[in-house]
Order: C-alpha cells, then sequence, then structure tokens
C-alpha cells in the first residue's frame, strides 16, 4: 500500500522529479483528447509537462518514463482506453469543479498546489451533485441501460451538459462549417 504522494517517479533506476499538481495532469488528459496531435506529439506533451528535467531525459528512456507516467496519472485504477468516453476534463469544468469543491470544502483552483492524486480522491468522492447526476447518466448510456422516466427527462431538458460534444481537428471544424452552410 502507498500512503505517500509521489514527486518523482522511478525511470532508467532514477528519480525524476515531476510536476504533481492536477493542473499539469488536466493539461496532459485535454492534450490526449486533442484530434490535432498525434499519438507521438500527445506522449510528447504529457512527458514535457510532467517530468521537471525532461530535457536531460536520455532519448532510450522515454517509452519507460511514458508507462511511469501513464501508470501515474491513472493512479492504478485500471483506466479503460479506448471505451467510451464519459467525461471531457474541459467541457465538464464548469459543473466539475464545483463538485470537487464541495468535496474539498474549499475551491481547489485557488490552491496553490494540490497533488493529481488528492485531486483524483475528491473527483471519485463527488456525491449528489448535478456532475454525478450527468456523469451517471452518461455512463449508464455508455452500457446501453436503459434511462429511468426522470432521467430521461433530465437528459432531454439538459442535453447541452449532458452531451459529450465530439473533439474536431480543425479541417473537421472547417468541413462541418461549410456542410452547416450549405444546408442551411
Amino acid at each position: 500500500m502507498r500512503f505517500d504522494l509521489p514527486q518523482a517517479l522511478p525511470v532508467g533506476g532514477r528519480e525524476w522529479a515531476i510536476r504533481a499538481d492536477f493542473r499539469e495532469v488536466l493539461n496532459i488528459l485535454d492534450a490526449f483528447d486533442d484530434p490535432e496531435l498525434t499519438e507521438a506529439e500527445k506522449a510528447y506533451v504529457c512527458l514535457h509537462n510532467l517530468y521537471v528535467d525532461f530535457a536531460r531525459m536520455p532519448p532510450g528512456e522515454y517509452a519507460e518514463a511514458y508507462r511511469a507516467a501513464v501508470a501515474f496519472i491513472d493512479h492504478g485504477l485500471g483506466g479503460q482506453a479506448g471505451g467510451p468516453r464519459t467525461v471531457d476534463w474541459e467541457q465538464d469544468a464548469p459543473l466539475l469543479f464545483p463538485a470537487v469543491n464541495r468535496a474539498a470544502g474549499y475551491e481547489v483552483r485557488d490552491a496553490a498546489f494540490l497533488h493529481w492524486w488528492t485531486f483524483l480522491g475528491l473527483f471519485m468522492e463527488i456525491r449528489d451533485s448535478v456532475y454525478a447526476t450527468v456523469l451517471a447518466l452518461r455512463q449508464k448510456r455508455a452500457r446501453g441501460e436503459k434511462l429511468e422516466p426522470w432521467e430521461k427527462d433530465f437528459w432531454k431538458r439538459n442535453s447541452g451538459i449532458c452531451r459529450l460534444r465530439p473533439r474536431l481537428s480543425a479541417a473537421e471544424a472547417q468541413e462541418k462549417e461549410r456542410l452547416e452552410r450549405l444546408l442551411g
């Protein structure tokens, strides 16, 4: 069992200092969802943003560093890559932060530093909030479960916050805009 909040990750037989603040990790997760970035670019953003001395890291250790970074971000919770998305950290921020703040008992964005694992624990403790309802409905739909009548009504009345907007590349957004102009 691990009780400490790591400030470094083991890579290549040594400890590499990391930026463990939740904001750094949310920036990394945002890059992971960016359709403009290639997988290699996403990995670079992750390594560059997380490791304090990434510029001094030997290139031969990048793969191990990336695996360590992903394990740190996932906190060993077994996140399912490639499954249906139910969270969009950027889109959900207006609902997510009030719910996390309620769990924390203070405004987390005002904290000079809040470890990612602490933030993740607060996120998992979100209860009885609009965001908890939205997330539960998204998860239920992702599993193909039938919504109760009140849930259908909530989804319909709040579709703007319930539906995850697709992340489009600039080219995809231009094409969508062109088609919308054609169709009126």
